[in-house]
């Protein structure tokens, strides 16, 4: 049985707070793969690009993706991780992959610093065509679509729960 969740979605979608929280909940540990990364590198995110480029942090982060052997986690994965379709049908074999839905305007509320918050993309690259491009893939890999559009964290964790456990664990 999987007994990791894998949370994947837009920057600014939530999967760091939400995975936090829903770690929190069920009881699991938590990983936000940005931070393995950046830990294992000695540097933000930013700065890898800045010093390389987006192409560079995407290898280093299905890395990242492939060398992850826990059990019983929550995982977000930073928003670039459906590019590597090696990393994600990793961790998919061990996980429920739960793809958190939040519409562009929301996103572009949330999101101020798109130009230095290490988001693995073209240098030329809009965030509309950033978000029009993964949407794509987000829908490909996800088992499990929330819809986070006007909820709370509380509220997509509470979907998360009922969507992945078993029926009558969550009755009590």
């Amino acid at each position: 049985m999987k007994n990791n969740i894998v949370l994947i979605g837009m920057p600014g979608a939530g999967k760091s707070t939400n995975g936090l929280l829903l770690a929190k909940a069920l009881g699991k540990d938590f990983i936000d793969t940005d931070v393995l990364i950046q830990v294992r590198e000695g540097k933000t995110l930013q700065q890898i690009m800045d010093e390389t480029d987006y192409l560079e942090l995407r290898r280093i982060e299905e890395s990242v993706l492939t060398g992850i052997d826990v059990q019983n986690f929550v995982i977000a994965t930073g928003g670039s991780a459906v590019y590597s379709s090696t990393g994600i049908k990793y961790l998919a074999r061990n996980a429920v992959i739960i793809y958190l839905d939040t519409p562009l305007p929301t996103l572009r509320e949330r999101i101020h610093d798109k130009d230095t918050r290490g988001i693995a993309c073209h240098p030329n690259q809009s965030f509309d065509d950033l978000f029009n491009e993964r949407t794509e893939l987000y829908r490909r890999y996800a088992e499990i679509t929330i819809d986070c559009d006007q909820h709370s964290p509380e509220q997509v964790v509470g979907s998360i729960i009922t969507r992945t456990l078993p029926k009558g664990l969550n009755e009590h």
